[in-house]
């Protein structure tokens, strides 16, 4: 379908019991779901004949730390045939495992892995769930809004014993030391430099 409100209509017609809201904007139709409803309406929009997006673009989430359901899944498709661009959303709690759609799309494989490893969600039935941009024995989930800005452990090259090594993230602050005097008046130890160069002369 070529316009967007009769794509939105077929939608809603087809699928009435598993869609939750659909919008207009941006010159894409947003669609939320449930979760439990993520294999049968991506099948819908893949082969039905009148949508075809048959091209899995990107997956991701966003994270509202503060709300109960924790993440928002969004899910970007594509219709080649028809030059129309879906947006599909839900909403799971922080440790819920999620449907994997690599049985649909197996081009979901490393897009998969990259949630699983960046905000540590779970996909459920998927062939290889591991980290695939972090290192192994990597802390944590970087993307998270709670991870710390400094991670929790650093990777440096040990001169004593000759490798790479792992170890917790330390804050050192040398050679910064602070002076909050007046700009104006001089630092202490610019004044005392100055002051013996008087008693000197």
């Amino acid at each position: 379908m070529n316009n967007l409100e009769d794509l939105e209509k077929k939608i809603n017609s087809e699928l009435t019991t598993k869609i939750n809201n659909t919008e207009i904007k941006h010159n894409q139709l947003y669609i939320e779901i449930d979760k439990e409803d993520i294999i049968d309406v991506t099948l819908f929009l893949k082969t039905n004949q009148e949508t075809k997006f048959r091209q899995l673009i990107d997956l991701t989430v966003v994270d509202y730390p503060e709300n109960v359901q924790r993440f928002k899944m969004v899910y970007l498709f594509l219709s080649h045939e028809f030059n129309q661009r879906i947006i599909l959303t839900y909403l799971i709690n922080e440790n819920e495992v999620i449907p994997s759609l690599t049985s649909i799309f197996p081009a979901a494989n490393w897009m998969e892995r990259e949630v699983f490893d960046m905000y540590g969600v779970s996909f459920q039935d998927h062939p290889d769930l591991r980290r695939i941009l972090t290192d192994y024995g990597f802390e944590g989930h970087p993307l998270r809004k709670d991870f710390p800005l400094t991670g929790h452990s650093e990777v440096r090259y040990s001169e004593d014993q000759k490798k790479v090594i792992s170890e917790p993230v330390k804050l050192e602050q040398n050679y910064r030391n602070f002076d909050y005097e007046s700009p104006w008046e001089g630092t202490k130890y610019i004044k005392d430099e100055i002051d013996n160069n008087d008693k000197k002369n």
